[in-house]
């Protein structure tokens, strides 16, 4: 199985927490940051190191041998929501890459439409850490994965907090070697194309914009 759901009691507590309609824009900010931490550090265990044996560095009793991260790194909010991720995110990977792509679902027939993308030509990373708070039907994610996939990146992660059962298990069947680290996963999807009981619209939550 490739999907990660979080077991932490905190990403629980902070997920009933940032469900609340009432929360002011900065307290949906600040625990959509504490959440995103928190998958970070599940998303990154995995990580592979390199001990430069060549180097010593003096610690205040002794000298070591440097270590650090083996892999190169893209960091891929989709915005505008994902923006809500890439602080956590950068205070992980200080070194990656940022690649931002926009996508939004279209009201009507809740299909992905991609209107900014700024790739370089060539992929100079061995994996993407893509950020969206939230998996609904999964066409956007989908659209996203497949994006980077054409791009040549050899590894996708997507970090998310809250996807619904059926977009989850979709993106989870079409793209086996993708990893998701999820926060909760809500098994309603309703006829508007939103996660029941969900976490609202991230965008207008995090930026103080539209209704909540």
């Amino acid at each position: 199985m490739n999907i990660f759901v979080s077991k932490h009691p905190l990403v629980q507590q902070k997920i009933s927490a940032l469900r609340q309609a009432s929360n002011t824009s900065q307290a949906f900010r600040e625990l959509t940051d504490g959440i995103g931490r928190l998958l970070m550090y599940e998303a990154t265990l995995d990580l592979s190191l390199i001990v430069d044996n060549t180097k010593q560095v003096h610690s205040p009793v002794s000298t070591y041998h440097p270590v650090s991260i083996a892999t190169q790194h893209a960091l891929v909010p989709i915005l505008r929501s994902g923006l809500g991720l890439l602080n956590a995110a950068s205070d992980f990977l200080p070194h990656a890459q940022v690649h931002h792509l926009g996508l939004f679902r279209e009201e009507s027939t809740l299909l992905p439409v991609e209107y900014y993308n700024k790739l370089p030509q060539k992929c100079t990373v061995d994996e993407c850490i893509v950020l969206d708070p939230m998996i609904a039907t999964g066409g956007t994610a989908d659209a996203a994965i497949k994006i980077l996939k054409t791009w040549g990146v050899p590894r996708i992660k997507f970090v998310t907090i809250c996807a619904s059962r059926q977009g989850i298990e979709r993106l989870s069947k079409e793209h086996p070697d993708v990893q998701f680290y999820v926060a909760v996963i809500d098994n309603e999807l309703n006829e508007q194309g939103f996660v029941v009981p969900g976490i609202g619209d991230c965008g207008d939550r995090l930026n103080n914009t539209g209704s909540s």
